[in-house]
């Protein structure tokens, strides 16, 4: 299995980002086009997201050995800078768990190396999204006006209608909502036990928004395990979409990680 990429900047350290859920590679491209002026940039589409190929089930082990197979099949030998988000986060860190010797340092955006009690606003827009007429649509404003009143946040709906594609078909969600629904318990979850007592010593940035919840204190002593050399940064005024909501901030806090 291959995933779809976009490559950015000729010159300079590789750095990969892995997306969250719902999201594609390209959701990074502005933080992408800023760092491509030293640095050279891979936006991987997760698998079952954008145009990567699906899976039958929800394992983040396996999803993250497909990443890393994306990893060891580069031109360069050399271990890279890898930043993921929210799933895409728990992606990253089983790839450098796993598969250390890929990874030159890592960034974790707004997530934790925890399983989380539920999913349930991911589960009601999976739902939402499910329950679209997409037969009844003749353009995407159609589809932004049907979502309004199940997602009444413009900036959230915006971000879900990305994932809206039209063909000679017509039109068509690209990511596999059936499976990611089924299986959101797993992608709430964790994989601790099968990682046993696996962690990575390479640097490691843990970046979140101040409003998110989705990392705290009580999250510290799990990272501390598993990624001893974490260095822990809270953006103010951004919540769990930290790097869109502060890009500017944002930006500033991973150049001065990267190498």
């Amino acid at each position: 299995m291959s995933l779809h990429r976009t490559e950015l900047g000729e010159s300079g350290p590789l750095v990969v980002f892995c997306h969250g859920l719902f999201g594609q590679g390209k959701n990074w491209t502005r933080i992408a086009k800023a760092l491509s002026t030293d640095h050279r940039v891979l936006l991987l589409d997760m698998p079952n997201h954008g145009r990567s190929p699906w899976t039958e089930s929800f394992d983040y082990l396996e999803l993250a050995d497909l990443v890393a197979a994306e990893l060891s099949s580069g031109a360069s030998d050399e271990p890279v800078e890898l930043v993921g988000h929210s799933m895409g986060g728990k992606i990253a860190m089983c790839v450098a768990l796993r598969h250390p010797q890929l990874v030159e340092r890592l960034a974790v955006v707004d997530i934790a190396p925890v399983a989380y009690d539920s999913g349930r606003e991911f589960i009601g827009y999976t739902q939402t999204m499910r329950a679209l007429d997409l037969a009844g649509l003749q353009r995407r404003s159609d589809a932004d006006e049907a979502l309004q009143e199940a997602v009444p946040n413009p900036v959230v709906r915006s971000f879900l209608l990305q994932n809206l594609r039209r063909t000679e078909d017509g039109w068509h969600w690209q990511p596999n909502l059936e499976m990611l629904g089924e299986h959101m318990s797993a992608l709430a979850g964790w994989p601790d036990e099968a990682l046993g007592e696996s962690s990575y010593g390479g640097p490691v940035l843990w970046v979140g928004g101040a409003r998110s919840d989705y990392i705290d204190d009580a999250h510290a002593g799990e990272m501390d395990r598993r990624f001893p050399r974490n260095r822990r940064v809270l953006i103010k005024g951004a919540g769990h979409w930290v790097h869109s909501e502060q890009p500017a901030i944002f930006l500033e806090v991973l150049r001065r990680f990267l190498r």
